[in-house]
């Protein structure tokens, strides 16, 4: 019976640290998703999911062994365009946090990015609509004139990365190519570059793929910062 007691203690006490550390882990995750900011970008919302346990401990430390954060609607300006990311995910390892835990410095980080092509096509010129196109492609359709008659085409685009942080949107094909002057008006309508911009420090862009959802780009890092 004795044992049984003390067993029974070792379960309470234990089960108390459990809640204590567990609201502890809901109180600062709480905290810190309104105090994150990225430098010369605005965002909509921020959610924080602090993993490991004891939290306590690592708090103590003021080193975490893992955060996941998601953060909607990064927004940034880029050559009076203005451009936007959907969503970000990312985790972050070995997270050092700064004094006053005002930031933090993540070891290295790996994630997800994602624009809509809802806010591609914002991001596009005036009169421009950017689809998925399937098979990895885009479809932008744009109006050019042609002896003063509105003439709409559309066009399966390629999209890559140029030096890791600007987004270029280029025709396969464009249709009617033996019409002279034809291709340079079609291809300045539905062919651009924005650059993306916004992501916390250290984070690059490293890999872009049209899916259905929208751009997906998966994002690494080292040396990774949120500004509290």
């Amino acid at each position: 019976m004795r044992a049984l007691r003390i067993l029974l203690v070792i379960v309470v006490v234990l089960g108390g640290i459990f809640v204590v550390d567990r609201v502890a882990v809901y109180f600062v995750e709480s905290e810190a998703e309104g105090r994150v900011h990225v430098t010369g970008a605005t965002i909509g919302s921020t959610d924080i999911s602090i993993k490991g346990f004891p939290f306590l401990t690592q708090l103590a430390g003021s080193r975490l062994d893992e955060v996941d954060v998601e953060i909607t609607g990064i927004e940034t300006d880029a050559n009076g365009r203005r451009i936007r990311i959907s969503r970000m995910n990312a985790a972050l390892h070995e997270v050092k946090l700064a004094d006053g835990y005002a930031g933090a410095t993540a070891a290295r980080a790996t994630g997800t990015a994602v624009i809509s092509y809802e806010d591609l096509t914002k991001a596009a010129g005036d009169g421009v609509v950017v689809e998925y196109g399937g098979n990895g492609k885009v479809k932008v359709t744009g109006t050019v004139d042609i002896l003063g008659r509105p003439l709409s085409r559309s066009v399966l685009s390629t999209v890559t990365l140029v030096d890791g942080h600007i987004l270029k949107v280029r025709a396969d094909k464009v249709p009617g190519e033996g019409i002279p002057g034809l291709e340079g008006l079609v291809r300045r309508k539905t062919d651009f570059e924005r650059e993306v911009g916004g992501l916390p420090s250290g984070l690059k862009l490293q890999k872009i793929q049209p899916t259905v959802d929208g751009l997906e780009i998966s994002v690494t890092g080292t040396d990774v910062q949120l500004d509290g």
